[in-house]
């Protein structure tokens, strides 16, 4: 082994153990780093544990949190249905009338019943209810079977339009306003018959009806600004270019046989 090549072999060693050292130190900088920061996360936690959460919703009442609970049931539903609406507006702007009158339809008669609950009930009128009742019975239905039955039939009517009365609009979105509202009538119900405060119920109704049309407005304007299929000049040129007919490609015409000249 010549001076050279003695030379050479202990350079490169000596870049080895350099490489290996700094490569040691990296490692202990970053093991020390993450002992730090783990250090800081753990003393982060238990000081949130030893934080009592005093108020977690301030500001609220229990009408407003029993609604809250009830919009995270029924708003996908109608967000869904009134999606599917792609048409035209006036199918969704029928929905949204239509449900939100369902629910004040709906919420109207409990709202009264509450009311008189607390009202003594008039001996007159049980008294005027039973005599009536007396009358009835004694009513002799003297129409066949099949009378009673066409008249029935005649009497019937499509639940879907007692459920768009007074309201008007588009019929489909009247049809799917039904179905959805039958999808969450039990949960608005059941919702509000578990206030007896009359502020909360007060709060309850008027921020549900508040809250649907806000989330409807919503929904349209997510419609409404739907990202469009990028497209380029190129695409738009070609697509305003009528397509070719069958057969119509252009024919090679060829010349008479002087033009057909073969070099051998």
């Amino acid at each position: 082994m010549n001076k050279e090549e003695q030379i050479l072999r202990q350079n490169i060693q000596k870049l080895i153990r350099y490489v290996k050292t700094k490569k040691l130190n990296e490692e202990k900088e970053i093991r020390n780093s993450l002992k730090k920061l783990a250090n800081l996360e753990l003393k982060k936690m238990l000081s949130e544990a030893n934080t009592p959460d005093i108020d977690p919703a301030p500001n609220k009442s229990t009408g407003i949190n029993v609604l809250e609970e009830l919009l995270k049931k029924i708003i996908p539903v109608l967000e869904a249905d009134f999606k599917s609406l792609t048409t035209d507006e006036a199918q969704r702007q029928s929905f949204r009338a239509h449900i939100v009158s369902a629910v004040i339809g709906t919420l109207t008669p409990a709202k009264v019943n509450n009311q008189a609950s607390n009202q003594e009930s008039n001996p007159l009128e049980e008294e005027i209810d039973i005599q009536i009742a007396d009358e009835d019975d004694k009513f002799i239905d003297i129409r066949t079977d099949q009378e009673k039955k066409a008249e029935e039939e005649e009497e019937e009517e499509d639940p879907r339009d007692d459920f768009g009365s007074g309201v008007e609009g588009d019929e489909t979105g009247r049809n799917m306003a039904y179905n959805s509202f039958k999808k969450i009538e039990n949960n608005i119900i059941d919702s509000y018959e578990l206030l007896s405060n009359p502020e909360d119920q007060e709060l309850f109704y008027d921020y549900l009806i508040a809250n649907l049309k806000l989330y409807f407005d919503k929904f349209e304007s997510e419609l409404a600004g739907q990202v469009e299929e990028p497209t380029n000049q190129a695409y738009d040129t070609a697509k305003e270019e009528p397509a070719p007919e069958e057969g119509g490609e252009e024919e090679l015409e060829l010349g008479g046989e002087e033009d057909l000249e073969f070099e051998l």
